[in-house]
């Protein structure tokens, strides 16, 4: 969270397609990585998954796949500046969210 209210401050040196790419390279899409190594190493260590564990490995690796391609899309110019800003205001909602979880 800290880092997403960091790039809103940068707002007049960044364009928000800028701090989107940015967030998703260096803090999203990583910790996305992580979560989903965590998983595989649970399954690997318990020789059994859970449907539960399964679903969520699958809706992370989905999630990543979406913001890939969000990232893709930012970086060639096809997402443009308001939309970006859009995108990062629901980072910032989820990630909220996910905090009082």
């Amino acid at each position: 969270m800290a880092k997403i209210r960091q790039l809103m401050r940068k707002d007049t040196f960044m364009t928000k397609t800028e701090e989107l790419i940015d967030l998703l390279n260096n803090d999203i899409i990583p910790e996305i990585e992580d979560v989903i190594d965590g998983l595989f190493e649970l399954i690997n260590d318990a020789k059994t998954a859970t449907a539960e564990v399964k679903e969520e490995l699958n809706e992370l690796q989905e999630l990543k796949t979406e913001f890939k391609v969000m990232l893709e899309e930012a970086m060639t110019g096809e997402l443009e500046d308001d939309e970006a800003a859009e995108i990062l205001e629901e980072i910032a909602e989820m990630r909220a969210e996910g905090e009082e979880d």
